[in-house]
């Protein structure tokens, strides 16, 4: 087992969205009763984001709603509004006044925090237009790689330097608008990369043909990329069998949307219907979501739980005793991947997980990352290169080093759901995606005292 660096808290990264930066633990204890709720979650980060960033390149007002209040989506509107684009935030509403495919200052700098889809989005729609500015991260994002985007822009005509360390944050972008054409990307590495992009494309001087080279990492966010830009008014084609994609230019125009629920976060509460033999409903998510994790259901049904999907909702029941003695391939929905590794250790035998590698360059590097905790806790788990076994056991008590990042600590915590003197270290990590997540908790009968 590979020993990984132990992400520190990063403040910095935190907004004012945030929540318990000033607590040291979270302390869980078992729920004494299967958990069965009804419940709503807040908006998809990866669609508030592609939403977010297209109303700000679009000619008109766009009003969103549902869209999900979090560090990620907060650094994504602060980085807007520096570009001189108007954001009204009500609640879960956000009221964009976009562009129109130019930014109204024209130079800065602009920090992203650890937000993956602000770092790989941004550079695309800046190179686009015309401007100089400079784009910066958090430590971790700063230590994840950015340079096949980065060439891929370059060949546009886009003029982007590395600042400090080759291949990461910060850089410097220099835009003075991208030249369309045909170009060759990997797809192997971040459907982040293609997305950032497809998002700029329609704002290229002339028609852009990307070839996608290999197989597409969780080729559903570039589907969610190409809905959200078709949402807005983009026109392209895409080949039968998704490798090839020619967008012409054309300006994206405003939109009032609502935002789905984020199924990554669903994820968790489904899953804690299934350790506990409860029933978890979630309403107001359609049944033809392109959300990847959704795909954790079909995992669910495999250990035994009991899944309905509605129209408009979606419930899952858990079952006395989960299966285990399989292996799954997680390369679309890696997302989920600790969760499955959380929900292992209490199945009837193992669970290996694989075609994950590209989750080691998240918040995290998380297949060592779960390994380690897991030890932690007196689990045996064998680590492979894209992926992982664990095998069954009684966790002892133990506290948890989240390593800085949201899912790392919910789905430990899916732990304390079921064993007594579980802990979780630096529970504001968790305002990546849900801040209020300890609340929820807390209501659904897991005792949470934040310390």
């Amino acid at each position: 087992m590979s020993v990984p660096s132990v992400q520190q808290p990063d403040f910095e990264a935190r907004s004012p969205w945030s929540r318990y930066n000033d607590r040291q633990e979270a302390a869980l204890s078992p729920a004494i009763s299967p958990i069965h709720a009804e419940m709503t979650i807040p908006g998809s980060k990866s669609l508030t984001n592609r939403a977010l960033l297209s109303a700000a390149l679009a000619s008109g007002t766009s009003e969103l709603t549902g869209i999900l209040k979090s560090d990620d989506s907060y650094w994504c509107i602060d980085s807007l509004r520096r570009l001189g684009i108007p954001i009204t935030v009500e609640g879960e509403c956000a009221i964009v006044e976009g562009g129109g495919g130019a930014w109204p200052i024209r130079h800065g700098e602009l920090y992203v925090g650890a937000a993956g889809t602000v770092a790989r989005f941004l550079p695309g729609a800046l190179a686009a237009s015309h401007g100089e500015w400079i784009l910066r991260g958090s430590k971790r994002m700063s230590e994840r790689p950015i340079a096949p985007l980065v060439h891929v822009l370059s060949s546009l005509g886009a003029k982007i330097r590395y600042l400090e360390q080759p291949e990461g944050l910060p850089i410097s972008i220099l835009g003075n608008g991208l030249s369309g054409g045909t170009i060759h990307m990997p797809g192997d590495q971040s459907s982040q990369f293609l997305s950032g992009l497809l998002l700029a494309a329609p704002y290229a001087h002339e028609p852009l043909t990307v070839y996608v080279k290999g197989p597409i990492v969780q080729r559903d966010y570039v589907e969610m990329t190409l809905a959200t830009m078709k949402q807005f008014g983009a026109s392209f084609h895409v080949s039968g069998d998704g490798q090839t994609i020619a967008i012409q230019p054309g300006p994206y125009k405003a939109q009032a949307l609502s935002l789905e629920p984020d199924v990554s976060t669903c994820g968790y509460f489904w899953a804690l219907a299934a350790l506990t033999n409860g029933c978890i409903r979630i309403k107001d998510l359609p049944a033809d979501t392109r959300q990847p994790d959704i795909k954790l259901l079909q995992a669910l049904e495999r250990m035994g739980c009991t899944t309905t999907v509605e129209s408009n909702a979606v419930e899952v029941r858990g079952t006395g005793q989960l299966k285990g003695g399989f292996t799954m391939s997680m390369n679309e929905w890696s997302d989920q991947t600790l969760t499955m590794a959380a929900l292992a250790v209490f199945a009837d035998s193992p669970i290996t997980l694989t075609d994950a590698a590209h989750i080691r360059h998240h918040e995290c590097d998380r297949i060592a990352a779960i390994c380690l905790e897991l030890a932690k806790l007196g689990i045996r788990t064998d680590e492979h290169p894209d992926g992982l076994t664990v095998y069954p056991g009684q966790p002892r008590p133990a506290r948890l080093n989240p390593h800085d990042d949201h899912r790392m600590a919910m789905a430990l915590s899916l732990i304390g759901a079921k064993t007594d003197g579980i802990r979780i270290a630096d529970p504001g990590c968790v305002s990546k995606t849900c801040p209020d997540y300890w609340e929820r908790l807390d209501a659904l009968g897991i005792g949470v005292q934040l310390q």
